[in-house]
């Protein structure tokens, strides 16, 4: 008898789930990929052609972004604090993949709290206050840190390929 009931309840709950699944993977790769990155690689820039508009930043530069791309959402959805996070990681800090991996660690501790308090699905469609003053679903600003964190991952992916010559475990790129 409760199995159409908690059917029904998981099913309520579906859209917050696959999106806590997505923004751990992405804390987990980037967690393996500062694990498998040498300490000489963590901040060096490839060579690349000068043509190249956007040169590729470092793995360490671009797993920080990532990470600052979901602190900076979490941080204005759970304490209405919008400032870039990128401003205060900055790599004199954070210059060892022991302190990166302990910072992301935070910012996923951040993400998890703010997760606790999504109830269901229903919650994504309220609207979240942002510093311009306009609003936006909360859905949207989900899935748009969702890219742009994955956007600033796969930058590091393909910077720890070229500086490396592998790929690390686990990842397909």
């Amino acid at each position: 008898m409760d199995e159409p009931a908690s059917a029904q309840t998981s099913g309520l709950h579906e859209i917050v789930e696959s999106l806590d699944r997505e923004f751990a993977r992405l804390y987990f790769n980037s967690c393996a990929l500062i694990e498998h990155t040498s300490i000489e690689n963590l901040y060096s820039v490839p060579n690349q052609p000068a043509s190249l508009h956007n040169q590729l930043p470092s793995i360490g530069e671009s797993v920080l972004r990532s990470a600052a791309a979901i602190e900076q959402a979490f941080g204005g959805i759970t304490a209405n604090l919008w400032d870039d996070p990128f401003e205060w990681t900055l790599p004199e800090y954070l210059s060892t993949p022991t302190k990166i991996t302990e910072h992301l660690a935070e910012v996923e501790a951040m993400r998890k709290r703010a997760f606790s308090s999504f109830s269901d699905d229903s919650c994504l469609g309220k609207h979240i206050a942002l510093p311009a003053g306009e609003t936006r679903p909360l859905i949207e600003l989900l899935q748009k840190t969702l890219v742009a964190a994955a956007g600033y991952q796969a930058r590091a992916l393909s910077t720890f390929k070229i500086l490396s010559g592998t790929t690390p475990p686990g990842f397909i790129i």
